[in-house]
């Protein structure tokens, strides 16, 4: 028994066959969002629920017991318990007002994926360990946004106080410019006056307008803001996730090593024989890698 529960466990057949049905369960989460079908279809929706429901309960026992004789190993993985914890979640008798408990519940099953795909696993890793080195990133963002919003106030306010009535507004504005989204309005409204726009002075009425045209500054202003916040700042971003992702290829690669130690066949020998020659090579690579950036 326990042999074939490491064999099942181990199969990439059985990996892929828990993969779709995460997926049908996605799916028919989604169905039930349309209101004739749930209410034409309730009791096969309800069949297919409990099906999906016992493969994963039946998914975790086969994997708790491909480690015995130590079960309790299976909770010594973060994905694992997430996984356990949706599953036991879904049992519970919710019924009346918690029923919309229930169905998120079920919803998140569909993250399911990033645990059973290893690749996704190493990118939600890259991700949180990027976060620390993050918050950096997103002061020095913040800096940014505040040093050109309150120079903003400064320079247009007049022309324009829609966009740059006070920090708020000015705030929120560089928000639209730094995500692209039709940032030249706002700034041909600098360059060529408020004036110039048919239409603008009679959307503002009761503020105080003095139309003037800033053509080079205007100009100036929004270029360099989106470089700044655009560009740079997502090169950043990038950078920081690359490095958290190198980081999460290492813990899983340490883990899978950590897993052929402790398991008691014959192939685990020769399993971390593969390993460490793939390790090796890998290394090689790198450092012919960085030897021809040098050269280059």
């Amino acid at each position: 028994m326990v042999d074939l529960c490491r064999k099942l466990a181990a199969s990439q057949r059985f990996t892929w066959f828990i993969i779709a049905v995460i997926v049908a369960a996605g799916v028919l989460v989604g169905i039930q969002t349309f209101p004739d079908l749930e209410r034409d279809y309730a009791g096969l929706w309800t069949v297919l629920d409990r099906i999906i429901l016992l493969i994963f309960i039946v998914e975790i026992a086969i994997k708790m017991i491909a480690l015995a004789p130590r079960p309790l190993e299976y909770f010594r993985d973060g994905w694992n318990i997430f996984d356990f914890t949706i599953v036991a979640v879904c049992l519970l008798p919710f019924a009346g007002a918690y029923v919309t408990v229930l169905r998120l519940f079920r919803l998140l099953r569909v993250l399911r994926l990033i645990s059973v795909v290893p690749r996704l696993q190493i990118l939600v890793g890259a991700i949180l360990r990027s976060l620390p080195s993050m918050f950096y990133v997103t002061l020095l963002m913040a800096l940014l946004f505040y040093v050109y919003a309150v120079l903003g106030v400064i320079l247009f306010r007049e022309n324009d106080p829609v966009h740059f009535g006070n920090l708020w507004t000015s705030l929120l504005s560089l928000f639209r410019v730094v995500t692209l989204e039709d940032w030249t309005d706002i700034m041909y409204l600098q360059m060529h006056g408020s004036d110039a726009y048919e239409g603008y002075n009679q959307s503002t009425e009761g503020l105080e307008i003095t139309p003037h045209a800033q053509p080079l500054l205007g100009a100036f202003y929004f270029v360099s803001f989106v470089m700044l916040g655009t560009m740079v700042m997502l090169n950043l971003v990038i950078g920081v996730i690359i490095n958290g992702m190198d980081s999460a290829q290492k813990e899983v690669a340490d883990r899978q090593l950590h897993r052929l130690l402790n398991r008691d066949d014959g192939e685990a020998d020769l399993r971390i024989d593969r390993h460490q020659k793939l390790e090796e090579l890998r290394q090689k690579l790198r450092s012919i890698t960085d030897e021809l950036d040098h050269l280059a």
